[in-house]
């Protein structure tokens, strides 16, 4: 019989793979990312917190600084000056873009962009993290959500 991995469990590996201390506001603040289908506001992770855990807000912005330096988590800006988080896979790549929905906010992770699409910096630069945010409408707000999927190629939207 194969065991049920659960956010939580999940949670508890990345955090021991770390080498440093598995606490209930570090497995439960990560589960949580790791479990959404999107990026969290830090009102959002506490608001999803069982209440009973007495998780504190200053325990919750520690909590997700912790799990950025560790790369279990990654914070994500927005023009709204609200900071969002959501889970780090093992492949993370600080290359990646991001997609914010202009209508409800919704911020998904989209795929790591190739080397050979990254800006390239003047010598003696040392670039560490690329942050590219697409603005437009997610699936739920697009009023064309029932026809064929949008992708924008060379600025021109292509119908698939």
């Amino acid at each position: 019989m194969t065991a049920t991995h659960t956010p939580a469990s999940n949670a508890e590996d990345l955090i021991q793979a770390t080498g440093e201390r598995i606490t209930v506001a570090r497995v439960r603040v990560l589960s949580l990312l790791l479990a959404a289908p999107r990026a969290l506001t830090h009102h959002e992770i506490e608001q999803g917190l069982d209440p009973s855990l007495r998780i504190d807000r200053v325990t919750v912005y520690r909590t997700l600084e912790w799990l950025t330096r560790q790369h279990l988590a990654h914070k994500i800006s927005s023009d709204d000056r609200v900071w969002r988080f959501n889970a780090a896979p093992a492949e993370h790549d600080a290359r990646h873009a991001h997609f914010k929905c202009t209508n409800c906010g919704e911020v998904i992770c989209l795929e790591d962009l190739p080397a050979k699409h990254l800006p390239r910096v003047p010598v003696g630069y040392l670039p560490e993290v690329l942050e590219v945010t697409i603005k437009g409408l997610c699936r739920e707000c697009c009023p064309q959500r029932n026809g064929p999927e949008t992708a924008l190629v060379n600025d021109r939207p292509l119908n698939r």
